[in-house]
């Protein structure tokens, strides 16, 4: 039987695997977190899909998403990852993972983990929303506001509060499954 799921997914096995077991499953793993946070900086302007397409290049690109490792490039690493075709090249997106690798590091020591510090935005549980068609579905929200004023205060690089919305989905911070959707109730 076949499973009712979001829209947005169009029915394409990669889309269909990564709604499927983690869009919108609440996230507290740090490491995931800066995963889902460098994936989203490269997503601005862009589909999901194409992010999602080029993923695993992302991962080896960007030392298995180590914000330690990634917060220490320097300008040769930098041409490296504008010569890789796997992922997205954008020299002003690339430098802001860095920078953000940086900050998501401060945050870690300012708050004893990066969860800790996302999750107050929607007050340590999921939001969970009863949306009947993807149209429904808001591009940002006050809570996605607050993040991204914050996260653009402490100096974070491509947090616009749409962004910042993108990121709390993919992290679960909001439940944003159709009603409709098999997943909606499991999450």
């Amino acid at each position: 039987m076949e499973k009712t799921r979001c829209d947005w997914t169009k029915n394409k096995l990669l889309e269909n695997h990564y709604h499927d077991t983690e869009w919108g499953v609440p996230l507290h793993d740090d490491d995931k977190l800066f995963e889902f946070l460098v994936l989203d900086t490269f997503q601005a302007g862009l589909s999901w899909s194409t992010i999602l397409a080029k993923r695993e290049n992302f991962r080896k690109a960007f030392d298995g998403f180590d914000a330690k490792k990634i917060a220490h490039y320097d300008e040769s690493k930098v041409k490296s990852l504008l010569q890789d075709k796997g992922i997205v090249r954008n020299q002003l997106k690339i430098r802001a993972a860095i920078n953000n690798a940086k900050l998501f590091l401060d945050i870690q020591k300012e708050y004893g983990s990066f969860d800790k510090y996302i999750w107050q935005f929607v007050n340590n549980k999921p939001i969970i929303n009863s949306w009947e068609k993807t149209e429904d579905i808001p591009a940002s929200t006050p809570e996605s506001d607050a993040m991204s004023s914050d996260m653009k205060k402490r100096g974070f690089k491509f947090v616009g509060t749409t962004i910042c919305y993108a990121f709390m989905q993919a992290a679960g911070m909001v439940n944003d499954h159709l009603v409709s959707c098999f997943r909606y109730k499991e999450v």
